[in-house]
């Protein structure tokens, strides 16, 4: 199976579930008590193209390069997921009413630490599947 392939699909297959578990069940009552009038349903069509494309984002940008290490996508994973959340959470702070800094502060700390997870996942399962074959 191709190396981008194999980084993709278990990166995917990390943060999906890590996510839906930490803002479903860990952290869903600390958000609700945070901005709870302001969460509505999943829509599924753009949280699904959000994680197509984040992780795309983490392939091309963390760990699919040639010279990338489990040391350099720890933490460029973390980087990665770093200023992608504080992006969107900056931007929440900036322009919604009932966004805070504990729900900023607290989602780009998870924003770094699964894109970190996630990211060196897929490069040590695409790195040991290519010393297989």
């Amino acid at each position: 199976m191709n190396r981008y392939a194999v980084i993709y699909l278990v990166a995917l297959s990390v943060i999906v579930p890590a996510d839906f578990l930490f803002l479903g069940v860990v952290a869903k009552g600390f958000f609700t008590s945070e901005v709870g009038n302001m969460l509505g349903e999943v829509k599924l069509v753009p949280a699904i193209l959000f994680y197509l494309l984040y992780v795309a984002g983490t392939v091309i940008f963390v760990s699919g390069g040639a010279g990338a290490s489990s040391q350099s996508t720890l933490l460029y994973g973390a980087l990665f997921g770093f200023f992608c959340y504080a992006t969107f959470d900056l931007t929440s702070l900036a322009l919604l009413k009932h966004w805070s800094w504990p729900v900023a502060i607290v989602d780009v700390a998870w924003g770094s630490l699964v894109t970190a997870v996630a990211s060196t996942a897929g490069l040590l399962v695409a790195d040991w599947v290519a010393a297989k074959a």
